[in-house]
């Protein structure tokens, strides 16, 4: 593809082209940022500069086909990426996720953008023989109202949401406590690598619209300084998988929080929680960000709040069936 029409005048779509274009669509990002009340500290959709964009479009499974970007005389104003996954269910989940300037809002440059995505992404499945099993996902921010709307006047549903949470000050963590009785807290080792996993896996038996996390892509993306576990004798009873964000590591991450079945309700989740928040304050984070699914059985809002973590942001996942 070099240019299509997106079926409005003045604007045309074209293959993405590699870094030359990693400026120009962070300027879309940040163009974007106050209309849609972006939060730039999100652990789940920040503010990317060109570095970051760089990054997520060399993670497409064919950048170039599978991202378009917006052009209006001449200027990038928008662009959109496709990606997939399967999910624990069998569920072929095929996101689409698009960026467009406000000031171009309101004209059919959206609708075209979701139009070319579910183009796309019906290539894919009859590539990659999946139509029985496919869907279309997409996504939104609490406060991207043009792309909420314009995802359920095209018949996309709302399925989750992911709450993000922050603990503003990891200086004023709750007093040392003793963990439960027979609960044993420290880091974790790469001999317990696979228990670690295994735990966490085991936590989302239950839970919907969840991918699927081969143990291979948990080790290829260990970084155990800040993850902590619980033993209950000789077996893993919980993780805290934290982490410090590479882009300021003033900010830590808790990417997981597990606990097995057999040990809920006995206060292990607080004190693995508190191990692992700090262990990041230990090594120079003052703050903290979480996020959890609304499609989680055991969000744990509760316990969260009572280390003092507060609600910052919400994002929305849509699906719609392939034939609809």
């Amino acid at each position: 593809m070099t240019e299509i029409g997106t079926g409005v005048p003045g604007y045309v779509f074209r293959a993405y082209r590699g870094a030359p274009d990693h400026e120009a669509m962070a300027a879309v990002r940040a163009g974007s940022a106050e209309h849609d009340g972006l939060d730039a500290d999100s652990v789940v959709e920040g503010l990317p500069d060109a570095e970051e964009i760089g990054t997520a479009s060399a993670a497409l499974a064919d950048p170039a086909r599978d991202q378009v970007l917006v052009e209006h005389d001449g200027a990038v104003v928008g662009y959109a990426a496709v990606r997939w996954w399967r999910e624990r269910d069998g569920t072929q989940l095929y996101l689409h996720r698009g960026h467009l300037l406000p000031g171009h809002r309101g004209r059919g440059v959206g609708a075209a953008m979701v139009a070319w995505a579910e183009e796309h992404i019906r290539r894919l499945v009859a590539e990659q023989g999946t139509a029985e099993t496919a869907v279309f996902g997409a996504n939104a921010m609490a406060g991207e109202r043009e792309a909420a709307r314009l995802l359920t006047d095209t018949g996309y549903q709302r399925v989750f949401s992911l709450v993000e949470l922050e603990l503003p000050d990891l200086g004023a963590l709750p007093g040392s406590a003793e963990p439960p009785a027979g609960i044993r807290l420290g880091p974790i080792g790469p001999d317990s690598y696979r228990s670690a996993w295994r735990t966490v896996v085991d936590s989302y038996r239950e839970a919907g619209f969840t991918e699927e996390w081969p143990y291979a892509r948990f080790v290829a993306k260990a970084d155990p300084a800040c993850w902590r576990a619980a033993w209950q004798g000789e077996e893993m009873a919980g993780v805290a998988l934290c982490s410090l964000r590479a882009r300021d590591r003033t900010t830590g991450e808790v990417e997981e929080l597990s606990v097995r079945d057999r040990s809920r309700r006995l206060g292990v989740g607080r004190a693995v929680l508190l191990a692992g928040l700090r262990a990041l304050r230990d090594h120079g984070a003052t703050r903290a960000r979480l996020y959890t699914g609304t499609a989680n059985p055991y969000r744990s809002y509760d316990l969260y709040e009572s280390v003092g973590f507060r609600r910052r942001n919400e994002y929305v996942r849509y699906r719609k069936p392939l034939r609809s």
